[in-house]
């Protein structure tokens, strides 16, 4: 049986991850439970075009209204091996820290940190103000992975293509599904 993963894409800027991190778990062989906000449409027309939306669905073995709070990812009971914001926006993170389960994506997400599974967070925002630090200290004390979309520079993407890709099979790697790590790795110097 493969992995169900929950995929949410909040509003925030690099839209294009969360299109890469389906790619890499689809590949895989893992089901995804893909859950879009309304600012996150919006994000993967403007940075993405007008079709990414419909690209990221085909990927997806279930997509779930952000409305639809009575899903079954909003429950504990349902079988699922964690969830990736990516990208996770400031609001959806805000969300998360302080329990509020105001839409399927934030719930979904809390979930998960009830039941103990893993959540990754591709918080995207910079520079940082205070409340953001603490709602990133509350959800990572909580259990999730806060991982901000940051390039590894030392493998020389040659595009922004390459950069994301790695960023989000990364993403996928810290759920830890099992088989080859997506993500190239570092060989070191000798």
């Amino acid at each position: 049986m493969s992995a169900r993963v929950v995929l949410g894409i909040s509003g925030a800027s690099g839209a294009a991850l969360g299109l890469s991190a389906a790619r890499h778990l689809v590949d895989m062989g893992a089901r995804v439970d893909l859950v879009i906000s309304p600012a996150g449409e919006r994000t993967l027309a403007a940075e993405c075009g007008p079709g990414a939306a419909d690209r990221l669905r085909a990927m997806a073995a279930c997509v779930h209204s952000a409305s639809d709070v009575g899903a079954r990812i909003a429950s504990g009971s349902a079988p699922l091996a964690g969830m990736i914001v990516a990208p996770c926006s400031m609001r959806t993170l805000a969300a998360v820290a302080h329990g509020l389960d105001d839409n399927l994506l934030t719930r979904a997400a809390g979930v998960q940190l009830k039941e103990q599974r893993r959540l990754i967070l591709l918080a995207r925002e910079a520079p940082l103000t205070l409340a953001h630090l603490r709602n990133m200290t509350a959800v990572t004390e909580m259990g999730a992975t806060v991982m901000p979309p940051v390039p590894a520079w030392y493998l020389a993407p040659p595009s922004l293509e390459a950069a994301t890709d790695q960023i989000a099979a990364r993403a996928v790697d810290q759920l830890r599904l099992g088989g080859t790590p997506r993500a190239t790795g570092w060989t070191g110097e000798g």
